[in-house]
């Protein structure tokens, strides 16, 4: 099989939408040229994060090999040097983001539901009780991330690009690009005594670390170690309801 350059296949697209009606035609011709300048205009964040957005080390197994104490990781994340990659919260099943070129039209974006504020407050307020130490935070550019983040770590975080779904509006490339952009981000040695927080999208997640995150849930939080060579050991996935609940199992431990 022979795939067609880039420019070749545009043309092509270009000359079947103009043997169809003008309306649909106009139509089409506009949203197809939209997604190529978008793509084309999709520059790397290099320089909101150390480590630009190349990425050539590896990650241990898909899922840890064992069940994970989340008092021990509580404890070991206090210390900081981990890296939380957290799927935004819960969202309106019924909204869709139907102007993805504009992403500061929030009324046309899929938001947080109250339920999902409501839980992502939580995990926050539950990472304070329980003493884990955020230094870093990160995110999509579409709100139900940003506010994810903010909700979360109680400070605006760093937006860019390269962790915003792509999906249908960007080319293959530039989605195999954000996937890049991720895992080098994740790989990222956090400052001294904090935890990285990066607020993404399951369409990213799932094209940087594989499919065994197919039924990645909204609020998931996968947590990383970076080891300082470029690579990264996936320590956990740990669910929001779980952060919660290790409140309550401190609480009454230490009675």
């Amino acid at each position: 099989m022979t795939l067609k350059p880039f420019s070749e296949d545009i043309s092509m697209r270009l000359h079947q939408l103009t043997l169809s009606s003008p309306m649909t035609s106009q139509r089409g011709i506009v949203f197809l040229l939209s997604a190529v300048l978008l793509a084309g205009s999709s520059a790397p964040a290099d320089a909101q994060y150390a480590g630009g957005t190349t990425y050539s080390g590896s990650y241990s197994s898909p899922a840890p090999t064992k069940p994970v104490n989340l008092e021990e990781l509580v404890t070991d994340m206090k210390k900081g040097g981990y890296v939380i990659v957290l799927r935004h919260g819960a969202t309106n099943a019924d909204q869709a983001d139907t102007d993805p070129f504009h992403l500061d039209n929030i009324g046309a974006q899929r938001v947080l539901s109250e339920k999902g504020r409501d839980v992502a407050k939580r995990v926050g307020d539950s990472f304070r009780t329980l003493g884990i130490p955020l230094g870093k935070v990160y995110s999509s550019e579409f709100n139900r991330a940003t506010e994810t983040a903010q909700l979360v770590s109680g400070k605006l975080p760093t937006t860019t690009l390269d962790l915003t779904e792509g999906g249908l509006v960007v080319s293959p490339n530039e989605n195999a690009r954000r996937a890049k952009a991720l895992k080098a981000l994740a790989a990222v040695v956090p400052e001294a005594g904090s935890n990285t927080l990066i607020v993404t999208h399951k369409p990213n997640i799932l094209d940087a670390f594989g499919e065994d995150w197919f039924a990645s849930k909204e609020g998931e939080a996968s947590v990383f170690r970076p080891d300082g060579s470029n690579n990264l050991v996936l320590v956990a996935r740990v669910q929001a309801a779980d952060w919660i609940r290790a409140v309550g199992l401190a609480a009454s431990q230490s009675k």
